[in-house]
């Protein structure tokens, strides 16, 4: 009997995609990479991954496991050869349990970010992890790549938010991890060895994560700032008026929120246009009016210390979704200016001001008239400092020309700072190559004596991170 044939007994009709109808399942989001599928697979539970796997194995088939399809560096589509099984999760989509006295959900890996969101929130409580693919993205796909997001400031990356893992190895078995404890201090951290591995070491079937107390009050303001540092010094003031209760501290140049007028203008922008623009929340547990009272202080003293322009408070829940909206809005607008070359990178955010200065710089010397769409977690040092072809000229056509080169700029000027050329996207395929030369070799070498040590057939996401 074939493999296809094998899996379809196992799968049944339901669990098997095969034929000429799997291009939702080939086709990265950035629509990058194309690539051709043996099949796809979408087992209903962890036995049926277990039993996938085996197979698989048994076979020398090698797996791409994938969630909602939503990562920007081609981690979960498949090669061009036809012969990489896709596994898909989409069907694994229960909420297992909520245990609101240890305050903790168990779900499955093919739970969509946003209905996790929801179900925490019914029960007033709060699951912090927020990006703007939330309505699409996968939990198991947010904990494989280590997603980060709006609120990494307060709450740490997916993997902060992880208490527990159950994961397929590449041998079919099932190692069940989901304990719901903050200590557990018995052996190696096994859970940290699958967060932010992209696949490659095995699949995450299931998770335990923190939820927290709902907040009493939220405050939300956009703020224009004259520049990069005032943004920075803004930051600062931030955390001293607020400390913990600071949430969200975003950043966007003019160009980023010019793109969302351009493309989506519906959405009203209730600032002129500033060379910078902060989007700040603050979490309150006490009650709305004290919330109120450190946020109108902030705001004043920043205003006094020429920090802050102008600015908009939200005035009700509804306004403050609308000035998110604005920030989640520039992804989709720069994808509707056309393709370009995105850096998701980390700096200490002292140095993002002169990075930015001098990148900035570096760019226009070299590419005249490129459009730089600059935004990020200025929170916590994240930037995604990316860049658009010039006015006129087909986008395709500057990438294929320019990509190498910008990108050699980008990621030296991290270097020079201290930082990472992957923040919270990965590493998948798209930056692979750039790991390689520029990893410290000590760590590349553990890395891989991982993979061989967990998946010797190299069955697992191959050709992804290293």
């Amino acid at each position: 009997m074939s493999f296809l044939n094998e899996l379809q007994q196992l799968l049944g009709d339901a669990g098997l995609v095969r034929g000429d109808d799997l291009s939702a399942f080939e086709t990265d989001w950035r629509k990058r990479y194309v690539g051709r599928a043996l099949a796809v697979a979408r087992p209903a539970d962890t036995a049926q991954v277990a039993a996938v796997v085996r197979l698989c194995a048994a076979y020398g088939v090698t797996i791409v496991p994938q969630g909602g399809n939503t990562g920007l560096v081609g981690g979960s589509t498949p090669d061009d050869s036809g012969e990489q099984l896709v596994l898909s999760l989409t069907r694994m989509n229960r909420i297992r349990a909520i245990d609101e006295a240890n305050l903790t959900m168990t779900v499955e890996a093919g739970c969509v970010l946003q209905a996790l969101q929801e179900a925490a929130e019914a029960r007033r409580l709060l699951l912090p992890l927020s990006l703007a693919a939330e309505g699409s993205c996968m939990i198991g796909g947010n904990l494989a790549t280590n997603a980060g997001g709006t609120q990494v400031l307060r709450y740490g990356n997916a993997r902060e938010l992880c208490l527990g893992l159950e994961v397929v190895t590449a041998q079919g078995e099932v190692w069940n991890g989901l304990s719901g404890l903050r200590k557990d201090n018995t052996g190696y951290d096994l859970r940290d060895l699958f967060v932010g591995s992209e696949g490659t070491l095995g699949i995450i079937t299931a998770a335990t994560l923190k939820l927290y107390p709902e907040p009493r009050a939220r405050m939300t303001a956009l703020a224009s700032v004259p520049t990069l540092e005032a943004a920075v010094e803004l930051l600062g003031l931030a955390r001293q008026r607020a400390g913990s209760g600071l949430t969200g501290f975003e950043v966007m140049n003019a160009f980023s929120l010019g793109l969302v007028r351009k493309h989506y203008p519906q959405q009203r922008q209730p600032l002129e246009a500033s060379p910078w623009t902060v989007l700040l929340e603050l979490s309150d547990s006490e009650d709305e009016q004290h919330a109120r009272t450190v946020f109108e202080g902030l705001l004043e003293a920043a205003l006094e210390a020429g920090l802050v322009t102008d600015a908009a408070v939200a005035e009700s829940q509804a306004q403050s979704n609308a000035l998110w909206h604005l920030r989640e809005s520039i992804p989709l607008a720069q994808s509707e200016e056309g393709l370009n070359i995105k850096h998701d990178i980390a700096l200490p955010v002292s140095a993002i001001p002169a990075f930015v200065a001098e990148t900035d710089a570096l760019l226009e010397a070299g590419f005249p008239g490129m459009r730089l769409v600059d935004f990020g977690h200025l929170g916590d040092g994240n930037l995604h400092y990316n860049v658009q072809a010039p006015e006129g000229v087909p986008a395709a056509e500057f990438l294929a020309k320019n990509e190498p080169a910008i990108n050699s700029i980008v990621y030296d000027q991290v270097a020079k700072y201290a930082g990472s050329i992957s923040a919270e996207h990965g590493i998948g395929r798209l930056k692979r190559e750039e790991l390689a030369q520029r990893k410290d070799p000590v760590a590349l070498g553990l890395m891989q004596a991982i993979k061989k040590a967990l998946d010797p057939q190299g069955l697992m996401n191959p050709n992804r991170v290293i």
